[in-house]
């Protein structure tokens, strides 16, 4: 149920947190920037007028969001440093200083979910507005375009690792079902693993393939062994499950669509060429920026491994619903060949052009500029390990780290005005005092 909204214009007999922080600080001016009435009015009808527990308030939820990624926090982290940090209170839209934890960090996933992606392409557009110098048309005209992959949450994935868990998640659903099973070849898959680790001696190859051989078998038979065994009503709950082990247990090397996590299905495999990784297990990100500001105007998820020059479709229809426009030109790597425009965009590619003028030129050689911008969105806005669950999580977390990243660019632009100013205004009284000082050169300081 949604809650009535807090006057902040009551004042409290104390000072409230307005006047006791720094009105400088990043956090300050950034929740004086947020248009927070923009998320309440489109998020308020996601909620129940009458019935239900009292929700917490929109904008509070919406600003753990924003400070999840743009401190690289987990969900109980956050909550825990919030109780502790009056500016994290006060970019949630309190006045005066909390001791307690705003939300379990739980609501904070049931919150990602109810708004959805719609709700964080919301939060997107409003980090591009703050961004935007007022009556600034040209930005977004040019974009860079490039892509790379969002690794997911789990180990490397081997067949090994697969066929014991799923003997362990057999022996799971057995103990809570009441089955008895033929057998649990508990001491035999220990005996095993101690062969798999020593595959490097001499023989070992042969007899860590053997026990490979036989853990698969051993997997296939507590799967068997399940599905006969289980009642009508506990097969239909876990059918998911044991077709999914199934799968798993008759997939081979040469398959697509291969199974590599149990508890994340969708995962896909991405050749990386490199040397120290060869590849990389989650799903393909698409990241769109402008060249002449560097905001990042489009954040997509891709669930299927499919060719670059098959993205920009997709890419340029969210860039038009966010920002309300058609990008002019767009430049990419060769990655995208294939594709030369969509509708009213035009793409370039680099190839060999010796009439190439200077202008084009240059924008190919800014398209380099998103490059570092992926990198910083990886190693400091969690990109480079999703933790989220899901197809959705997925969306979810690429979209929240581009905005992340661009409310911290506003930060810094902020800083460094403030910076120059108060450095111009030092510049300013050294003059007056040099021409003071020369005016009357018996006055000493």
């Amino acid at each position: 149920m949604i809650t009535e909204q807090k006057s902040t214009n009551q004042l409290g007999l104390f000072h409230g947190l307005a006047t006791q922080l720094d009105q400088k600080h990043p956090l300050y001016l950034l929740a004086n920037k947020i248009n927070w009435k923009l998320f309440e009015d489109r998020f308020r009808p996601l909620y129940s007028e009458k019935t239900g527990a009292p929700a917490k308030p929109i904008r509070l939820m919406v600003s753990l969001l924003i400070l999840k990624y743009l401190r690289n926090l987990s969900d109980e982290n956050l909550v825990e440093q919030w109780s502790e940090n009056n500016y994290y209170q006060y970019f949630g839209g309190e006045q005066f200083f909390r001791p307690s934890v705003p939300c379990v960090a739980t609501e904070l996933v049931a919150f990602r979910y109810r708004i959805g992606e719609s709700g964080m392409e919301l939060i997107l557009q409003e980090s591009i507005r703050v961004n935007k110098p007022p009556k600034d048309d040209g930005v977004g005209k040019t974009i860079s375009v490039d892509t790379t992959v969002q690794e997911k949450n789990i180990t490397y994935p081997t067949d090994d690792k697969l066929y014991k868990k799923i003997i362990t998640n057999c022996i799971k659903i057995a103990t809570e079902e009441g089955v008895k099973l033929r057998q649990t070849y508990g001491k035999e898959i220990k005996k095993l693993s101690v062969q798999q680790r020593f595959k490097k001696r001499k023989k070992g190859v042969l007899i860590a393939r053997k026990a490979n051989k036989r853990i698969k078998t051993i997997a296939g038979r507590l799967v068997r062994d399940i599905s006969s065994k289980l009642l009508p009503n506990a097969l239909l709950s876990y059918s998911k499950d044991i077709a999914l082990y199934q799968k798993v247990l008759s997939q081979k090397r040469s398959d697509s669509n291969k199974i590599y996590s149990l508890h994340e299905p969708d995962v896909k495999c991405y050749a990386k060429g490199k040397e120290h990784k060869k590849f990389e297990f989650g799903s393909k990100v698409s990241i769109a920026v402008c060249q002449n500001t560097g905001i990042i105007l489009g954040a997509l998820n891709f669930t299927e491994t499919m060719h670059d020059s098959k993205t920009i479709p997709k890419v340029l229809e969210q860039y038009e619903r966010i920002n309300g426009k058609q990008a002019n030109e767009v430049f990419v790597d060769r990655g995208y060949r294939g594709i030369s425009s969509y509708k009213e965009s035009k793409i370039y590619i680099p190839k060999p052009n010796i009439n190439i003028t200077e202008q084009l030129r240059k924008s190919h050689s800014k398209r380099a500029a998103i490059e570092p911008v992926i990198g910083h969105l990886k190693q400091q806005y969690r990109l480079c390990r999703n933790y989220l669950k899901g197809i959705p999580g997925d969306n979810i977390n690429v979209i929240l780290a581009a905005a992340a990243m661009n409310f911290k660019r506003a930060v810094n632009l902020w800083k460094k005005e403030a910076n120059l100013s108060w450095q111009f205004i030092c510049n300013f009284i050294a003059l007056v005092f040099r021409i003071l000082y020369v005016q009357n050169s018996n006055l000493t300081f």
